[in-house]
């Protein structure tokens, strides 16, 4: 066998624009309000479902209410949390993004395309593809 068909990795880049720029960072600025107000809704719900599951005595609750307001808490403060850390790195992906110099390139994404790989071909140049897009146009292929 002299040859075989290979599925390998594309990088694909932009070169950023004032355009892909402003269109960056309206969406981190749209990813960071809608978590603000799942925020906001998720302590209202956290309310509303605490209070829901009061203890029939608050003063002597049993071991079973207490464990379900306690894991009431636990969900909440889980989902709290994963949105509070999306919050903090779109916060530093837009404090980033506004640094960038137009010009620059930034990664976008990976696909995969098949090749033909023959004996003695150079494996480094066949895995390092990348393709430059300004504007969703091809500009450039590298190897």
């Amino acid at each position: 066998m002299d040859s075989i068909s290979l599925k390998v990795p594309v990088t694909i880049k932009a070169k950023l624009t004032e355009k892909l720029k402003t269109k960056i960072l309206a969406d981190l600025d749209e990813a960071i309000k809608r978590t603000e107000l799942e925020l906001q809704q998720m302590d209202i719900q956290e309310k509303r479902v605490l209070q829901e599951n009061q203890p029939a005595n608050p003063e002597q609750p049993t071991m079973e209410e207490v464990q379900r307001y306690q894991a009431i808490q636990a969900h909440f403060g889980e989902e709290r949390n994963k949105r509070l850390q999306f919050r903090e790195e779109s916060l530093a992906r837009k404090e980033e993004m506004e640094k960038m110099v137009i010009g620059a390139e930034i990664v976008q994404g990976t696909l995969e395309h098949q090749v033909e790989v023959h004996v003695g071909d150079d494996m480094r140049e066949i895995m390092n593809v990348e393709v430059l897009v300004e504007d969703d146009k091809v500009i450039a292929i590298r190897s």
